[in-house]
């Protein structure tokens, strides 16, 4: 069907051939002299030889043909451009001109045909409007013409020498006058403010002309077609005249351009560069008055225009884009016989902000599991569009598109599913959308930062967890160039990898900017924002800030307005900024249901385009399938979590035999022993003791153990040799015996040997669902040291992984192969692989030693034969604690994954008792110096060990320090945290005014050394401070900790400046682990 611009181009074209027709008849004799006749047939032949010109030369010169075929194709197409722009023109006038004949004789046309007034009824006519343009259209372009020529043109001259002969010679906006063609008026948002939508059309004939002398440069315009909905704000209302304080203008999208060139600029209507001079042009339109740009006109004096000009914007959408299905096939084969697949992508557009998924090879059913975060700066009004396009080697084929009303998400908060692609035959897309409110308090940071770690994203990047707008206003006494010159300065903004910047302001050392930007801030705890002024050139700084985000989170709602210090600038050089930072929530209560079913009949809606995209008839989110009938607690098998766990002790050995004899054993040496420890299929070995008949290790292991009727712990000793390590002597432990006793502490002798003995403390750990006593477990923890850097386990977790349910397909549309993969910190187990399934069962279980269990998190990621992720869950053993009997057992969602995936299982926590923290349960008076539980620890009075805090009477008789020791893979740091002294010895009547200082050695510069602040007349301390040092790990290894705490005493005091001192080596510590302890510190005179 031919629409009404077609028929007004034919209603044109037909008026011109008449036109053409009368003027073409048979001349009257004696109307026109033969002379003119001749010279007009002159005229005709000359232009033929005109014509024929190029190709004689071309020939002539040896030119080759194709340049002369080449020259006709462009000529051509010029030709064919300018007519078909002026067709276009042409009918756009006509049928403004008749608008009230098309929209009464055509009114069962399609949509795209009538006018807004006609197809949306809260859009109203504005004849009377139209009537007042018309009048006063003559008085507009006399105002037009005396800014072009007045304010313009000598702005542009003086911009540039090569410019200074600009003039502009015509200056006329023609009869045809702007049209607003319907008005839509929005009060229900805010009672301050009244919203317009003007519908504008333009198709005029304005001609203004330009010319350069020095260059001989003609070039104009004849003729304009504009088209697009501008949105006017007046606010604030005001109650005095004018009533209206400010006027704000904006292209909520870019508005449709056509332009006739005249002139030099004919060029621009060759193919090809007449569409990249139109952009241009609407780029310069759009950086002005298309959102986020705006035009503000105030109407009364001090009105702050620059929160009218740049506001915050109203929230932020995150689009998941999922998947698609039906699409059309357009890879087909022979010419369409064979229906070959497309290769889809999308493309999202919200205003100025586009991205571009990647493409799905061969799939009409594509899955992107893409997500995208765009801001909103108006609401009603801006929409997201996707379009869809078949990815190929010349042009991309048209799939569809939807269009979806972002006041429908703001509304919804979460809108999940299928809309039908418009303009073609078949095809959906599946979207999640995700309205973000932004918040002015900072006390929900913490949450979004760890919800934004369970999910994915297009990129590596996690999602963001807050918006920073920066409003740049201006700056002052900023430094002139060389030759005492004023600069041009514009400012860099810079937030980690991204950096905006802002327009020049050329020759001003006093620049006003007024531009505004926005960032996505992923962690404002971490990033800083880097400000650079510089010179046009991008050469010359003159000026730089830094400041931290973090600043922002303890300023009154999130916001820093004021003037700020340059660095690196003159004395008085400073900057004014106004800094908002806006935390992005989803409401907690914004879970919407299951996505809806897949249409039933995709296909393209009525309307071109529209407005909102039609959603399923039940609302956004649709109906859910019915769910199939699922349990909803996990069946593990009567033995699960009966697994005890056995505590091994090694202390020591005496009377060990020697074997690194000399002189064929006439000279009697030592041994160099350590312990091979076996139990059930695993083996512990203990380091070795270098020339020691009586060792002392001091390592502790711990062990998951089933209770299998005569099992044995098996302890093997050797003497470290070069070649072969020689047999010390062995002995076995029943499994059994220690059960029974629960408790044992005994030497062992050393059998097949002629002397030696071994001391072990082996405990069965009794397995409790007392919290009260998880307190006094994990105090006892905290106080023993062993050899090999071992940390007591507080508990022990037993997770069942039952089945899944609710799975993403693979990207091939085939059903997965999943496994599972359990995690706590460095240990992980794994599942058998099922068979293809999106629900699929495993009925696993694996167990975890738990140091901390208020501090440690358990993660099962689900993926295709260890490849393709297929979602992830996060279970803090928190919520495992806060669960009656400490066990849970329920489904939990799966992050990553479709929103209805999720995964069965149980996790049950066990408090590990043992009897060495029973016997030192509190008893009255039990009490340090800290206030603290005392708890002894096995210390042989025989033996070369530190001892620690006091024994069992609760006296504390050394000072202390607490560090935490640890080395970051990740960053290749190790870290050093002096946290806090303890007990420290007074210097004077006021205690002491200590510190800490340390050095990690060999440092023959001390480069590493370190020092903490000063805290003042105080015997028990907190710092807190921590150090990093930017070591590889073996080098850190090698380092040895040389710590001191002293007293800040002044040159001439005779109070003692030493409070303790303490040397600790790191190879024995874990340092990936890290250690965080209370370590004594040695008095001076040691």
């Amino acid at each position: 069907m031919p629409s009404a611009e077609d028929e007004a181009e034919a209603a044109v074209s037909g008026g011109t051939a008449g036109t053409a027709s009368s003027s073409s008849s048979p001349p009257l004799p004696g109307q026109a002299p033969a002379g003119e006749r001749a010279v007009s047939a002159l005229w005709s032949f000359a232009k033929c030889l005109g014509a024929l010109l190029p190709v004689y030369l071309a020939g002539y010169y040896g030119f080759s043909i194709s340049l002369v075929l080449l020259g006709v194709m462009v000529y051509m197409g010029w030709k064919h451009s300018r007519q078909d722009k002026a067709r276009r023109l042409n009918a756009a006038m006509y049928l403004l001109e008749n608008e009230v004949q098309f929209t009464t004789e055509k009114i069962f046309r399609i949509k795209r045909d009538l006018p807004p007034w006609v197809t949306f009824p809260d859009v109203e006519k504005a004849e009377w409007l139209n009537k007042m343009l018309q009048q006063a259209w003559p008085f507009i372009g006399h105002f037009v013409e005396k800014l072009l020529l007045e304010t313009i043109a000598p702005t542009i001259r003086a911009s540039s020498i090569h410019l200074q002969t600009l003039s502009f010679t015509k200056v006329n906006l023609g009869d045809k006058a702007l049209k607003v063609v319907g008005v839509k008026a929005h009060t229900e948002h805010d009672r301050r403010q009244v919203m317009l939508d003007l519908y504008l059309s333009y198709a005029g004939d304005a001609e203004i002309n330009v010319e350069i002398k020095k260059y001989f440069c003609k070039a104009g315009v004849k003729g304009i077609q504009l088209q697009g909905k501008l949105r006017v704000i007046l606010e604030p209302l005001i109650g005095d005249v004018p009533l209206v304080g400010a006027i704000t203008m904006f292209f909520i999208r870019r508005p449709k351009l056509d332009i006739n060139w005249t002139g030099l600029t004919n060029l621009l209507d060759i193919p090809g560069l007449n569409a990249m001079s139109d952009t241009m042009i609407m780029d310069a339109i759009a950086s002005q008055l298309v959102l986020p740009n705006r035009l503000t006109i105030p109407l009364v004096a001090d009105l702050q225009v620059a929160q009218l000009r740049s506001p915050l914007p109203r929230g932020v959408v995150r689009i998941h884009l999922l998947e698609a299905e039906d699409l059309t096939a357009k890879d087909t084969v022979i010419k369409g016989l064979i229906d070959g697949k497309s290769d889809p992508y999308a493309v999202l557009r919200v205003g100025t902000q586009i991205f571009t998924s990647r493409h799905v090879d061969s799939n009409l059913n594509p899955q992107w599991r893409e997500m995208y975060e765009v801001i909103v700066h108006e609401v009603p009004g801006q929409e997201l569009e996707v379009e869809v396009f078949d990815k190929d080697p010349d042009q991309d084929d048209f799939l569809g598109r939807v269009k979806v009303d972002l006041a429908i998400v703001k509304q919804a908060r979460v809108v999940d599913d299928w809309f039908n692609l418009r303009d073609v035959p078949s095809g959906s897309v599946h979207l999640r959308l995700e309205w973000l409110s932004l918040l002015s308090s900072a006390d929900r940071l913490t949450e979004v930062i760890q919800r934004n770690q369970n999910l994915t994203s297009k990129t590596t990047d996690p999602p963001s967890a807050a918006i920073l707008a920066v409003y740049l206003d201006q700056a002052q006494d900023l430094p002139m160039r060389k030759g005492n010159k004023d600069p041009s300065p514009m400012v860099q903004i810079s937030i980690q990898d991204t950096t905006k910047e802002s327009k020049t302001c050329y020759g001003c050392s006093h620049p006003v900017w007024e531009d505004a930007f926005t960032f996505f801030i992923q962690d404002p705890r971490k990033q800083d924002i880097d400000i650079q002024v510089k010179d046009d050139d991008r050469a010359l700084s003159l000026g730089s800030l830094s400041i931290p985000l973090a600043r922002l989170l303890t300023s009154p709602e999130l916001t820093m307005d004021q003037w700020f210090q340059l660095d690196s600038s003159t004395s008085a050089g400073r900057i004014y900024i106004k800094i908002v930072l806006r935390v992005l929530w989803l409401s907690d209560d914004a879970t919407p249901t299951t996505p809806s079913t897949r249409p039933l009949a995709p296909g393209s809606g009525p309307g071109h385009g529209g407005i909102t995209a039609e959603l399923n008839p039940m609302g956004p989110g649709g109906l859910a399938k019915p769910p199939p009938s699922r349990p909803q607690h996990t069946t593990p098998d009567p033995e699960f979590a009966t697994e005890g766990v056995l505590r091994i002790h090694l202390l020591e050995a005496q009377n060990l035999i020697a074997k690194d004899n000399f002189m064929g054993g006439m000279v009697k040496g030592k041994s160099d022993p350590y312990v091979k420890i076996r139990v059930a299929g695993m083996t512990f070995r203990s380091h070795t003791i270098k020339e020691n008949l009586n060792p002392v290790w001091n390592e502790l292991y711990e062990v998951i153990l089933t209770q299998l009727p005569g099992q044995e712990i098996q302890f093997d000793l050797f003497d470290k040799d070069i070649d072969q390590d020689d047999f010390l002597g062995r002995f076995k432990v029943n499994l059994r015996d220690i059960i029974s006793a629960q408790f044992i502490n005994t030497w062992y002798t050393l059998n097949d040997v002629k002397s030696g003995r071994v001391h072990l403390l082996l405990e069965w750990l009794p397995r409790v669902s007392d919290l009260l006593k998880l307190e006094q477990i994990l105090q006892y923890q905290s106080q023993q040291l062993f050899q090999n850097k071992v940390v007591l386990s507080a508990a022990v977790l037993f997770v069942y992984v039952e089945r899944a349910h609710g799975l993403a397909l693979k990207k091939s549309g085939k059903e997965p192969k999943v496994g599972a993969e359990v995690i706590l910190k460095n240990v992980s187990h794994k599942t058998k692989v099922c068979e293809r399934s999106t629900s699929p069962r495993w009925d696993e279980a694996f167990h975890f030693l738990i140091r901390d269990p208020r501090e440690e998190t358990l993660t099962v990621k689900l993926s295709h034969s260890w490849g393709q992720a297929l979602g992830s869950t996060t279970l803090a053993l928190r919520e495992v604690m806060a669960e009656p009997n400490l066990v849970l057992d329920r489904w939990l969602a799966l992050d990553g994954a479709l929103p209805e995936s999720q995964i069965l299982l149980r996790a049950t926590l066990k408090i590990l008792d043992t009897q060495l923290a029973t016997l030192c349960r509190r008893a009255p008076g039990d009490l340090d110096s800290m206030g603290e539980v005392v708890i002894p620890r096995w210390d042989p009075s025989h033996l070369d060990l530190r001892h620690r805090a006091g024994g069992s009477d609760g006296s504390t008789s050394s000072s202390q320090v607490k560090l935490s020791l640890g080395y970051g893979t990740e960053e290749n740091r190790l870290f050093i945290t002096v946290h806090a002294c303890r007990a420290l010895t007074a210097c004077s009547k006021d205690g002491a005014d200590s510190y800490v200082t340390f050095m990690l050695l060999p440092d023959k510069k001390g480069t590493t050394k370190r020092r903490t602040a000063t805290k003042k007349r105080d015997l028990n301390p907190e710092f807190n401070e921590r150090f990093d040092f930017e070591l590889s790990l073996e080098e850190s290894s090698q380092k040895k900790l040389d710590l001191s705490v002293k007293n800040s005493v002044s040159f001439m005091s005779r109070e003692r400046e030493l409070l303790g001192k303490l040397q600790l080596d790191l190879d024995q510590i874990d340092l990936k682990s890290g250690v965080t302890q209370w370590y004594d510190l040695l008095p001076e005179s040691s």
